[in-house]
């Protein structure tokens, strides 16, 4: 479980990247405007005590609409399509090369991005790459057929039909990594979407359909089968989403942590053949695993006895076309695209060097990463990143230290913990190296199946290891920050170290209300409702007394009332316990930072710069971090499935409970977004 700052990881082999060789190869990368706070951006016809979100960023939101390859358009997709024109540079340039040394990472990042942007070589090929597959799942006879090929789909780097599957670290014993399963098996985001019948989900259904039946035809399969197939799908996917506890419910940490041995995983779902499925996975030897949903797995038992071969085997395949289809040929990566266009509203397709930039960061990311860090990232930036951390921490421990609603015992453990957690900033200090990973210039979805088949297993291979916590959950030009409980670590990849987040010739403002908020939501998330039950040690276990634990409760139920009364579309409700660790993060986040801006020269001093004082600075510096643009449908889709509030809602909901914005935009009694003093709320 990790927790990551904006909207919205991976084992390693040895390979050490020394940063005096970056500091004489690192280029500037410049995304920093003229005026750090553009006046010219804001809405002043707003007041600030009433719409602050569009008091901020106004005219920049009606000055910058979502573009038709997005389906967001922020500070947060700015930086990132900036990051992605600045690796496509690297991308033209080490897949142009010659002389690229044979094995190198720019030779295999270079023959991976030459593969991947041959279209005619790829629309040439159509379905041909999958066609085995199907044959094989074509050719299952029974129910142990079925069993096998479900594991096999997660090793062969095709999917992962009816439950998710992974090695990673046991919550309440982080030094050991173990087998862990959880609920799955949807194609749609949410399960909401096959139980709630609204419009808006029936449209999606209806898109489901065009989509089940375009890539089934696409396949071989005749129209009316495509009916009977997409019928066979519903039926089943509505039955597995019935038996799915809601996000909400897997927020719990304690709920999901149930250890099964062998013996108790074939009493829960006896229909399962656990001892080839063990097998089949590579997981031999295990004498427990984890269980996010025994529930899930009890009905799903039920489910492949009472379902026929003939629906499971349509299931399957179906896993195997949505998986490819982005992959293949023009008429898949089309029908594809249809169906996100329904559930998202994107006009247009992200463009093909884009789409083969992502596939690469998340196949290969610390190849291309290397060659990202070797060119962009500053060392110095590194240093005052350590400066930044180094000054939040503190702040936080003086936050701690006077809480008045927590006991000097709880505190102390508190401290305990905040004192131990591990920053990590920019890179790896060593990298993967993919070792028998074998990348072609002519084989782009080969290159995928087997990056994969590698992921899976350099993953499965730590099972009865020692846990890695040098592992990064992140690649270097992710835009992104993240909290892992279970090492007690805040990670900061480069890509998130440049403007809005952080400019290295900024002022403290600008710098503390961007990446010294992100800092301080990332040390919050180990204290926020599910981060605070993990120790120290990043063990699962109660270090609170329980009047300390009602008190947090109570302030967190405040939290909660205050997101579930922001909407979206007008109707809308923010969930308030879906994004409760993400709305505690923002609001201990930016209070911390703040107290540890005005530690600086300039939080202690007045001078305006550009016609705003210090304060104002810091909290435009904030609310510029989220504006963005949104189409209805991805603001629709993300109330149901996106911990993290909206951008209007993550810009406001922390301000109104801080005295300062108050005191720094004169917002008074009477104003819109005022909140009595008496009502505003402090946890951290």
């Amino acid at each position: 479980m990790k927790y990551y700052f904006p909207l919205l990881c991976c084992g390693f082999a040895l390979a050490t990247f020394q940063s005096c060789t970056q500091s004489e190869k690192s280029t500037t990368l410049t995304n920093t405007p003229e005026k750090l706070i553009d006046p010219a951006n804001m809405d002043t016809t707003v007041k600030p005590g009433d719409d602050f979100f569009h008091y901020a960023s106004g005219v920049w939101l009606k000055n910058n609409p979502v573009p038709a390859k997005e389906t967001r358009w922020g500070s947060f997709n700015q930086l990132r399509d900036f990051n992605a024109k600045a690796v496509k540079s690297i991308l033209e340039e080490v897949s142009s090369t010659k002389d690229v040394k044979s094995g190198s990472a720019e030779q295999r990042v270079g023959d991976f991005f030459t593969s991947a942007m041959d279209s005619t070589k790829i629309d040439a090929v159509a379905e041909e790459p999958i066609k085995e597959d199907l044959a094989r799942i074509n050719g299952i006879k029974d129910l142990n057929g079925v069993i096998k090929e479900i594991a096999f789909q997660r090793t062969a780097g095709i999917g992962s039909p009816l439950y998710n599957f992974q090695v990673g670290q046991d919550r309440k014993n982080t030094t050991a990594n173990i087998a862990q399963f959880g609920q799955g098996g949807l194609t749609l985001p949410d399960r909401d979407y096959y139980l709630v019948n609204n419009t808006r989900n029936r449209d999606v259904k209806q898109a489901y359909e065009t989509y089940v039946q375009q890539l089934f035809s696409l396949a071989g399969t005749d129209d009316a089968e495509t009916v009977k197939k997409f019928e066979q799908l519903w039926d089943l996917e509505t039955a597995l989403a019935k038996v799915q506890w809601s996000r909400e419910d897997m927020r719990d940490p304690y709920r999901t942590y149930n250890k099964l041995t062998l013996a108790d995983l074939k009493k829960t779902a006896p229909a399962f053949n656990w001892e080839e499925t063990y097998s089949t996975l590579k997981i031999e030897g295990a004498d427990s695993v984890i269980i996010n949903n025994p529930s899930f797995f009890k009905e799903a038992s039920k489910l492949l006895t009472s379902k026929s071969i003939e629906e499971w085997k349509t299931y399957l395949q179906w896993n195997l076309l949505k998986t490819a289809a982005p992959y293949l040929s023009a008429p898949f990566a089309n029908a594809d695209f249809a169906f996100t266009q329904a559930l998202t509203g994107q006009k247009e397709m992200t463009p093909r060097w884009q789409r083969s930039f992502e596939v690469i960061d998340r196949s290969i990311g610390d190849l291309l990463g290397q060659l990202y860090v070797a060119k962009y990232f500053k060392p110095e930036a590194k240093k005052r990143m350590v400066e930044l951390v180094k000054n939040l921490s503190e702040t936080y421990e003086e936050r701690i230290k006077t809480l008045d609603w927590m006991s000097e015992t709880t505190k102390k453990k508190a401290i305990e913990k905040l004192n131990a957690f591990t920053p990590k900033i920019g890179y790896p200090d060593k990298w993967k190296t993919y070792d028998g990973l074998e990348i072609k210039k002519d084989d782009y979805f080969g290159n995928i199946r087997r990056a994969r088949i590698w992921s899976y297993n350099d993953m499965v291979d730590r099972l009865g290891k020692p846990v890695d916590r040098t592992r990064w959950g992140m690649t270097p030009p992710t835009v992104n920050a993240y909290y892992n409980p279970a090492n007690n670590e805040i990670a900061f990849p480069a890509g998130i170290l440049q403007f809005p987040f952080f400019d290295f010739s900024a002022d403290d403002a600008i710098n503390y209300g961007g990446i010294g908020a992100v800092i301080g939501h990332e040390m919050t998330h180990g204290f926020d409702d599910q981060g605070r039950q993990y120790a120290a040690d990043g063990n699962l276990k109660d270090w609170w007394t329980k009047e300390d634990a009602d008190s947090f409760k109570k302030l967190a139920n405040k939290v909660v009332e205050q997101y579930n009364g922001y909407t979206v579309l007008d109707t809308l409700h923010v969930k308030g316990k879906l994004t409760l660790g993400e709305n505690l993060a923002d609001l201990g986040g930016l209070a911390m930072a703040y107290a540890a801006f005005k530690k600086t020269p300039q939080g202690q001093s007045d001078e305006k710069i550009d016609g705003f004082t210090p304060d104002q600075r810091f909290f435009l510096s904030w609310a510029q971090v989220w504006r963005m643009n949104t189409t209805p449908e991805t603001a629709a889709q993300l109330i149901l499935v996106d911990p993290h509030a909206p951008a209007t809602a993550r810009t406001i909901g922390p301000l109104v409970n801080m005295d300062a914005w108050y005191k720094a935009f004169d917002v008074k009694e009477g104003d819109k977004l005022y909140k009595p003093e008496s009502e505003r709320i402090r946890v951290w």
